[in-house]
Formats: C-alpha cells, structure tokens, sequence
C-alpha cells in the first residue's frame, strides 16, 4: 500500500514545501515534522488539524484512509 504518509508527503511536495517549511508553518522542529511525516512518529489529533489547515483541506482526506489501514493491521 506504500508508506502510511505517502498523501501528506506528496502535498507537501505539490505545495513546494521542505520539511523545515512545513514545520515552521506549524511551530514545530524540523526533526519533529520529518518523524512525523515518515511515521516514526505518531500524529496526534491537532497536529492532523493543523496540517489539513496548510493543505485547505481535512484531517479526514490527508489521514482517514492511512488510519483505517492501520486499524485493520491491529
């Protein structure tokens, strides 16, 4: 299915941001936004709320699909 971030990876991309853009976009460190993005660390519900606001999008389009994947792995 590829990675669980591959639709925030490729929006950030598409919206010609680098890692250090986003996260200064979202007051967070450099580090902390690439663990997030390649799922070494866990996105919590703000954070989901905050990037969607970036992309003028939802938490539910960006993440929805990559949760339920994970859920059925459980």
């Amino acid at each position: 299915m590829g990675d669980k971030m591959e639709k925030l990876k490729l929006m950030r991309l598409q919206s010609q941001l680098s890692y250090q853009e986003m996260a200064s976009l979202l007051g967070i460190s450099k580090p902390f936004y690439w663990q997030l993005e390649n799922d070494k660390r866990r996105l919590n519900y703000d954070m989901a709320v905050k990037i969607a606001h970036i992309f003028k999008t939802t938490p539910d389009f960006l993440f929805l699909d990559e949760t339920i994947e994970r859920l059925k792995l459980k």
